[in-house]
């Protein structure tokens, strides 16, 4: 299947570049463009894109409250967050308010076009050259904010820890398949679990939930 994507940038220029990039893969479409979160809204709601490429930093609505709407909304469509800054506290927002990644905005064709199929797959996505910086930050951010007896934890299984702790430190469904001897249908199946039991959206939110309720801690 075709994956529908939504470009979401105030920059004509940026719009256009990622447009001709990701219409030149195999398997990407794009279905259409804005200029701010509130038109991003609308165009999700008449376009029913697969996937959103959100940048943050935007006049009249940012993509933070964009992409707070956007899944409150229920759709099915995974943001992808596009930032200039690295460590961007938005972007910390952004991934907890629902968005299913992030990426800079320096990436190559072939990262952006890989990222779309990521998060359109359901899977996480944390820039690799920025994924132990943001790590810390969550790590900083939820001493803060430390919870004595995170809601949720308590009903998962021994294996299903396991596995969240795994998701958070960035491990695929078939890493984790191997690292624990069992089939990746197996992980699959604890993966879904988990998102049931913590009420969480994806994978991404399941690992910010890790760092946050300090479950797992940066090496």
């Amino acid at each position: 299947m075709t994956i529908k994507v939504l470009i979401v940038d105030d920059q004509m220029m940026v719009r256009e570049g990622f447009s001709v990039l990701l219409n030149a893969m195999d398997g990407i479409e794009v279905v259409g463009e804005a200029v701010d979160g509130r038109e991003a809204i609308a165009q999700v709601a008449a376009l029913r894109p697969d996937v959103v490429l959100m940048d943050i930093r935007m006049p009249q609505m940012n993509g933070l409250e964009a992409t707070r709407e956007i899944v409150a909304a229920d759709t099915d469509a995974k943001v992808l967050v596009l930032t200039t800054f690295d460590l961007d506290e938005y972007v910390y927002q952004a991934l907890r308010a629902g968005a299913s990644g992030f990426l800079l905005k320096d990436a190559s064709a072939r990262q952006l076009a890989d990222g779309v199929r990521v998060v359109a797959a359901g899977e996480a996505l944390l820039a690799p050259s920025v994924t132990k910086r943001l790590i810390a930050e969550f790590s900083k951010i939820s001493e803060a904010r430390k919870l004595a007896d995170p809601a949720g934890v308590g009903e998962l299984t021994e294996r299903e820890t396991e596995v969240l702790i795994l998701i958070a430190q960035g491990l695929s469904n078939a890493e984790m398949a191997d690292r624990l001897i069992v089939a990746e249908s197996t992980i699959k199946t604890h993966v879904s679990r988990i998102l049931v039991k913590l009420g969480l959206r994806d994978r991404t939110q399941a690992a910010v939930f890790a760092y946050e309720t300090r479950l797992v801690t940066p090496a």
